[in-house]
């Protein structure tokens, strides 16, 4: 049997004698004489559950799932439950990953990243339990002291979320330190770019060889993410009769887009000087440790330009907006691979074509409505242009019942004379 003991300010403390048939006490700290007394029931079953070695009663297993982790270590150094596993950082993110065999390798890569990050700022051996919300928000502090631009901030602590969910559904901690701190990666105008195609025909003009060309016109023309799509296309992803290319599904579900008129000159280039056998697109920059971003950096200073933000992202955002000039946005978002929402928020972008061919388009308007009307004269065109009043037709105006006002006479125009009046009151009185 359990009892309660009442200790100084309230405390309290439960006495009982254990499975090994040792007096043992568990302090509660500041309860109510209800909570001690629930508490005592439950741990009375949980003894005679160790005891006679069978699972304790349901409704002490639901108390046991609300405990927090302090009251479950001090069941545990009380021998009424197992210790709990102490959970490290770098073990459990480490194992994680390893286990995550639905992944595409991109996104192991971005895991990898993230637990990078983690261990530099909390260590490999940080019980992932001890870590607070407050530590979570100097982790995002951490991020951001690097130099790390806010996006990639959020998306850091999006995947930091993503490993102590995983922690929480195993059993293994109570709560997520990282909940409630901004996550969702924002749209930045600012570092929005169109890549016009006198920009891009230079680019090409300054790529070394058929297959640099191939990568930038992908990513320029066809819409391709790159390294991941451009580096996974197969020659037999090319129908050539159908005039259409299968894009494999790297980060979403296998796509077909058009042989636009830009890529087939490209592509038969590429096709041509390829070796037979050959199976991918791109042969030549295949190496994990090639990065394409900074050589397309070169590449881009070697044609007299400057790099632009977001290198390869913009490339796609500004054929998204070239192709929704043409074709309904849903064809569109097909070829590209993204949906509509985030189309409109992270690739649509507004130029100064749209605002140039708005007041050209605007102004060929007025030119042929004024064409249709040529007997129209200039100063009636503006809307608050003095009027001609010396039409032969012209109609007395009505400004308020019971008045009106004539225009000024005209050749052949009999304007009725007013007698004169003197001085004298108009009415009566």
């Amino acid at each position: 049997m359990a009892s309660i003991s009442n200790d100084p300010n309230g405390r309290r403390r439960i006495q009982f004698i254990g499975a090994d048939g040792k007096r043992k006490t568990l302090r509660l700290g500041k309860v109510s004489r209800r909570q001690s007394e629930s508490t005592r029931v439950k741990i009375e079953d949980l003894v005679g559950s160790r005891i006679v070695g069978h699972t304790s009663s349901d409704e002490t297993s639901h108390w046991l799932d609300s405990l927090d982790a302090t009251m479950l270590d001090k069941l545990a150094s009380v021998g009424l439950i197992a210790p709990r596993e102490k959970v490290t950082l770098g073990g459990f993110t480490d194992r994680y990953i390893s286990g995550r065999v639905d992944i595409r390798p991109r996104t192991k890569i971005n895991l990898e990243q993230c637990r990078k990050y983690l261990i530099d700022h909390f260590g490999s051996d940080c019980l992932m339990r001890d870590l607070t919300a407050g530590d979570a928000q100097d982790f995002r502090l951490y991020l951001i002291g690097r130099g790390l631009a806010e996006n990639t901030v959020r998306w850091a602590i999006g995947r930091a979320r993503q490993f102590f969910t995983a922690a929480i559904k195993h059993g293994l901690i109570d709560r997520n330190p990282f909940e409630g701190i901004a996550a969702t990666v924002r749209a930045n105008p600012d570092r929005f770019y169109f890549i016009t195609r006198e920009e891009a025909q230079k680019v090409l003009g300054a790529c070394p060889d058929a297959e640099w060309r191939l990568i930038f016109a992908l990513a320029r023309y066809g819409g391709l993410r790159c390294p991941s799509e451009v580096l996974g296309m197969t020659w037999p992803d090319v129908d050539w009769n159908q005039n259409r290319v299968r894009i494999p599904g790297i980060k979403t579900e296998s796509r077909t887009i058009p042989l636009f008129p830009e890529l087939l000159p490209l592509l038969r280039d590429a096709f041509e000087q390829a070796e037979p056998g050959t199976h991918h697109v791109i042969t030549r920059y295949r190496d994990a440790n090639q990065n394409l971003r900074t050589q397309l950096q070169r590449i881009i200073r070697r044609a007299g330009l400057e790099p632009w933000p977001k290198l390869f992202q913009n490339l796609r955002s500004t054929r998204e907006t070239e192709l929704a000039e043409t074709f309904p946005i849903h064809v569109v978002c097909k070829w590209i691979g993204n949906s509509q929402p985030v189309a409109a928020e992270h690739y649509l972008q507004l130029t100064d074509e749209h605002f140039e061919r708005a007041i050209r388009d605007t102004a060929s308007d007025d030119d042929a409505e004024a064409a249709h009307n040529p007997a129209q004269k200039p100063a009636e065109t503006s809307r608050n242009g003095p009027k001609d009043l010396s039409d032969d037709n012209a109609q007395p105006v009505v400004v308020a019942e019971g008045c009106e006002v004539f225009p000024v006479a005209s050749e052949g125009f009999d304007m009725p004379r007013i007698p004169p009046r003197g001085v004298e009151p108009l009415f009566p009185g």
